[in-house]
């Protein structure tokens, strides 16, 4: 019986446990990434545990999040990403090199190594055959010390794909559809891995796309075998030395198979506000815009654009449509400029914007109030684009540039004859804008601004909390409900203080000071509580205001590790009705927690309000009661390390 894809690459990289079905395992990681929004604290958290330098075979720091420089923070936390990093041996991308995972795609990938990400979609790194899982910057900092990577041994859901996509319809519709069918926790402990012989019809790129939007579906990632697709695509990026070919085995074995036929993909569309919410773009055709973003770290390829490029040629965007295009790289722009694709862009009326984030994490670019926005990126949140009111859509680069040529949402199918597209035999390559780390032995002095303050420090946990019940939350509570994103918010994710005080701005304002006034607190949410981004400071900002247990139905898997990593507790409701049995603002107890947590999993909670007690399950390895009675992952890591000195 033969392997899949990811039981071969976990096998490879085995250092602790055993691949069976609810164990877990921790495997050694080759890379690790971060960037500008999750990168200051994991260097903070890094230089605590004392390692010294990193660890893996390479780490990478990007300037590519928080590059809004409206005041000194951006600049100043960049000035300390890059100097950290040649201190401590990571390679740092500088300000306008381009988005981290289309950068990371096109110069570090690696087929059959391991990548962990302090973001979310480091996953569009399985799109050439990676292991690449995001994860919050903690677990990250660990991974750099030489630390394993724990997670419980995943199910593997094989997306077996067949036929090939008709002219229109792309790789970011089949993402759309399997988005529609997973739902945004459908794919939850699971690893999606592609196969089939609809795989060989998609470039790396088309790839990177779907294995990018994969992690919408809750997946802890999604991967692709390594072909001769990826094989030409390493030749292009002059890396052919880096590139293996990796795939199952013959007779692989799957825990479930979801059977995508991609000749039955039409144009699709994620309505507002969740990217699970896909319907035909037909069901909306016609409907007047306001914006079309096109770019982020899902359809930001050269592919992508010199598509969009020849749908505009010779056209011009109507007026009161504002369309926006953000590269996905200096690589990408370069290709825009010596093809003369770029002239054909800005020809049609299209706004040229940095190759960065940008308008996908709220960074510039929102849309009018009440306005309608088609974009390219891959969530839809409200509020997200820095207008509470906009309406976001999730599309194609296609149906992005067919709709914004005519001012209106249109499948791009009515444009008739398709356009061909033609990528060079070799890219442009120019690997100056990233900094290599310093030498051994060099003597590199850490820049820190005011906006870089020392890390809270929190202490383990005692055996009794009682505290408020602070805020009663309902399903699918993203992480920008718990911390927004936006340029005000992002250039303050160093300071924890100072971004402390913004947490559930969108949906209470007075909890930063309620929170702080009860001393110790308590939140109730419903199912897939924490979904979204792999910010840490979701939960590392409540944790620092004295919030000590999360009670819900059900967690997003990073989250969940995140709320772990800062000494919260992720308590699931053993009964879903006894949501009834808490009101906001009722006291409650936690009792004799030190000797639950090393005995079993069941933690009852005493509402003293109501004078009712519900159980509530603790779903944790005996390593993560460990974290959770050090304090958090900081604590436990930097006590291991020092055991081992």
């Amino acid at each position: 019986m033969g392997m899949n894809l990811v039981q071969k690459i976990i096998s490879s990289h085995l250092v602790e446990g055993k691949m069976s079905s609810g164990s877990e395992i921790g495997i050694r990681m080759d890379q690790t990434l971060i960037h500008d929004a999750t990168g200051q604290m994991a260097l903070l958290q890094y230089e605590a545990i004392g390692a010294g330098r990193v660890k893996t075979k390479r780490s990478l720091t990007y300037a590519d999040h928080n590059t809004l420089q409206v005041s000194f923070e951006n600049m100043d936390d960049h000035h300390f990403l890059a100097s950290a990093s040649r201190k401590f041996g990571l390679y740092y991308s500088r300000v306008g090199n381009g988005i981290c995972h289309q950068v990371n795609l096109e110069r570090f990938s690696a087929p059959g190594q391991t990548l962990l990400g302090a973001d979310s979609h480091t996953t569009t790194a399985g799109g050439v055959g990676m292991l690449a899982i995001g994860v919050g910057g903690l677990d990250v900092a660990v991974a750099m010390a030489g630390e394993p990577f724990h997670l419980m041994m995943p199910e593997v859901t094989n997306i077996r794909l067949t036929g090939f996509l008709l002219p229109w319809s792309s790789a970011k519709d089949v993402a759309l559809e399997i988005l529609r069918r997973l739902t945004v926790s459908g794919g939850r402990g699971k690893i999606l891995e592609f196969s089939g012989e609809g795989v060989k019809t998609l470039s790396a790129t088309e790839r990177a796309t779907i294995a990018n939007m994969s992690i919408e579906t809750g997946a802890i990632t999604a991967i692709f075998p390594s072909d001769e697709n990826t094989r030409r695509y390493f030749v292009a990026q002059d890396r052919l030395q880096d590139w293996t070919e990796v795939a199952a085995d013959p007779g692989a074995v799957y825990d479930g198979e979801t059977l995508v036929d991609l000749s039955k993909i039409q144009p699709l569309m994620a309505r507002p506000h969740s990217p699970d919410n896909v319907v035909p773009v037909t069901a909306e055709t016609g409907k007047k815009i306001h914006q079309i973003a096109i770019g982020s770290c899902t359809n930001s390829s050269l592919e992508d654009m010199f598509r969009v490029a020849a749908i505009l040629k010779g056209k011009l965007v109507p007026p009161g449509v504002s369309l926006i295009i953000a590269p996905g790289s200096r690589q990408v722009l370069r290709g825009l400029i010596d093809s003369g694709a770029l002239a054909d862009m800005i020809a049609a009326g299209a706004r040229l914007v940095e190759t960065t984030c940008g308008f996908c994490n709220g960074v510039g670019q929102a849309p009018r109030s009440g306005g309608i926005s088609l974009r390219t990126s891959n969530r839809n949140f409200p509020g997200r684009s820095g207008t509470p009111d906009a309406n976001l859509y999730l599309v194609s680069p296609e149906t992005a540039a067919a709709s914004a040529v005519a001012g209106a949402i249109t499948d791009p199918r009515t444009l008739g004859e398709p356009v061909r597209v033609h990528l060079p035999k070799k890219f442009f390559v120019d690997d100056r804008m990233i900094v290599p780390p310093a030498s051994e032995g060099e003597t590199v002095e850490i820049l820190r601004g005011p906006n870089i303050p020392p890390l809270p420090q929190f202490g383990p946990l005692p055996d009794e909390l009682e505290g408020e019940l602070l805020l009663v939350l309902g399903d699918n509570v993203t992480t920008d409900d718990i911390v927004p994103a936006g340029a005000n918010i992002l250039k303050l994710r160093s300071n924890v203080p100072a971004i402390s005080e913004y947490v559930f701005q969108n949906i209470d304002p007075s909890f930063p000071s309620r929170a702080k006034a009860s001393g110790t607190g308590f939140l109730l949410g419903g199912r897939n509580y924490g979904q979204g981004s792999s910010r840490e400071h979701a939960a590392l900002c409540p944790r620092y205001l004295g919030v000590r247990a999360v009670i819900a139905e059900s967690f997003a898997r990073i989250h969940k590790s995140n709320l772990i990593n800062f000494g919260i507790l992720p308590l699931e409701l053993k009964n879903p009705a006894d949501r009834s049995a808490f009101r906001p603002g009722d006291k409650l107890c936690l009792a004799n927690l030190r000797s639950l947590i090393g005995r079993g999993s069941i933690i009852p909670i005493q509402n003293l309000t109501q004078g009712k007690t519900v159980e509530t399950r603790l779903n944790v390895t005996s390593r993560l009661a460990q974290i959770l009675l050090a304090g958090g992952l900081l604590a436990y890591a930097r006590a291991k390390l020092a055991g081992k000195q």
